[in-house]
């Protein structure tokens, strides 16, 4: 099975972090796609990477985007040829 193109970095208590994962979770529903969830919690490099941006979308490794979920923009991406 193939690595997940979507990663989604969080930390416990976000509450904008749960809105970001609905809306991951409404996208892969539509594409397929699997996913994974990064806790940054003790992770003292994630946390200077994203601390003060999260949630953190990575699409094949590269930030794609903060704070909020684009799911249309997303959705885009996701369906283009990588």
């Amino acid at each position: 099975m193939s690595e997940p193109r979507l990663t989604l970095i969080t930390r416990p208590g976000c509450h904008l972090c749960e809105v970001a994962r609905q809306a991951v979770e409404r996208v892969v529903s539509t594409t397929g796609n699997r996913w994974v969830e990064v806790d940054i919690t003790g992770d003292l490099e994630l946390e200077r990477e994203y601390g003060d941006r999260i949630p953190v979308i990575l699409l094949d490794g590269k930030e794609h985007g903060y704070w909020r979920v684009e799911e249309p923009r997303l959705l885009q991406a996701l369906t283009q040829t990588p």
